[in-house]
């Protein structure tokens, strides 16, 4: 018997769901045959088998997360990875460990053994209060916390109405009925975790400001179909170019900045199973037609989950054109080592003055979020300025 564990799957992620399994108990398996496609915060990964054998035991089912380092799948008999040929490194694998399994070498029994005398009384036994830990310092027995234990009613979402701040019996049955009226809970998983913990990181570690302003696109030809993705990009270089302290990253620890050369840009991609952050690499050295290659290719590949995790990775500015959907002005997150991230609201025609001349023109609302750690209001609306300034040129 040997049972692999989940293994490493790289850029320090510690779990991920089951997604899907790919073999059963009893199915005879060979080395490098897929076990399971697993979930993370940044991609879903096949993990293979790493030797031969017939499937004893699958640790998990679908939804499930596993920690790696943790039992995934037991073999019985087969060859061992060891033995063959060592795997390319970009193989999340792991080696199998045998399982000493103390249960395995002879049958534990339970006796049941009470220690000590049992004593009966007809006292009556009056319990005292705990408290909750929160900052409301709730108070609870410990029969009506096990009455929250028996069903599943989280102490610290309920308003008490007992004396002194006490949480009754029939506090909890009240939370209880409401919860089962709207339905069970949804666990966040890959994506959407992986958004949680990167907003109550932001939240943690940022200190954010925005200023907003609009574009007046009268300049761009009313027969020109303009691609407002690739020139909000192009417009970013040049707002880097104006003020180059929005490209970079924040050493928290340190309390310093990397002022970063070259512009990666962090295209946010909505998705239904989250929203992803995917990086168009050295935007400022690239042509419009590569760019616009290279957009189209990483939200079909964001889409079906398929982009490689090195590319949603080391972006160095983020930007956000949630105006698609609707909205004019937005207050965007910035997600640390990163200190800015420009949103683009809704394009809209509006009456504007324009060299003294009442006109009908496109308007592009702009919001820059940017964290005022390091970067300054000066900075930041220097930044803006570099960027609407190109927005309205006609080409």
């Amino acid at each position: 018997m040997s049972i692999f564990k989940l293994p490493d799957l790289g850029e320090g992620l510690q779990e991920a769901d089951i997604r899907e399994w790919h073999v059963k108990v009893g199915d005879k398996v060979a080395v490098d045959q897929p076990l399971v496609a697993v979930e993370t915060a940044k991609a879903v990964v096949e993990v293979p088998s790493p030797q031969t054998g017939v499937i004893k035991k699958l640790y998990g089912a679908v939804g499930d997360t596993m920690d790696v380092g943790k039992p995934l799948v037991e073999f019985e008999g087969g060859e061992t990875l060891a033995t063959q040929t060592a795997p390319s490194t970009d193989t999340p694998v792991a080696t199998p460990v045998a399982d000493t399994g103390g249960a395995r070498s002879g049958a534990i029994t339970d006796t049941g053994t009470v220690v000590g005398a049992m004593r009966s009384s007809n006292d009556v036994v009056a319990e005292k209060a705990t408290t909750v830990g929160t900052a409301a310092g709730l108070k609870v027995t410990p029969a009506v916390r096990a009455l929250a234990h028996r069903l599943n009613v989280d102490l610290t979402i309920i308003t008490p109405t007992g004396p002194d701040g006490m949480v009754t019996a029939a506090d909890v049955q009240r939370v209880h009925k409401i919860l089962t009226e709207v339905g069970p809970m949804e666990k966040l998983r890959g994506a959407r975790k992986a958004m949680a913990q990167s907003m109550a990181q932001s939240r943690d570690e940022v200190m954010p400001a925005t200023v907003t302003d609009d574009a007046v696109l009268h300049a761009w030809p009313a027969a020109t179909k303009q691609d407002l993705t690739i020139r909000l990009i192009r417009a970013i270089v040049a707002g880097v170019k104006a003020e180059p302290a929005l490209n970079a990253w924040y050493d928290q620890a340190e309390i310093g900045r990397r002022l970063l050369a070259k512009i990666h840009v962090g295209v946010a991609v909505d998705t239904p199973d989250g929203l992803f952050v995917a990086v168009l690499q050295d935007v400022a050295s690239r042509s419009e037609e590569s760019l616009r290659s290279g957009l189209q290719k990483m939200k079909e590949a964001t889409r079906n989950r398929s982009l490689p995790p090195e590319e949603l990775r080391g972006y160095t500015i983020t930007l956000s054109n949630f105006g698609r959907f609707g909205g004019k002005y937005a207050t965007p997150v910035i997600v640390p080592p990163t200190v800015a991230i420009v949103a683009a609201g809704s394009l809209r025609d509006a009456v504007v003055p324009v060299n003294g001349q009442i006109v009908i023109a496109k308007i592009l609302p702009l919001s820059i979020s940017f964290d005022h750690r390091c970067v300054t209001g000066g900075e930041a609306t220097r930044f803006l300025a570099g960027l609407i300034a190109d927005l309205e040129l006609a080409e």
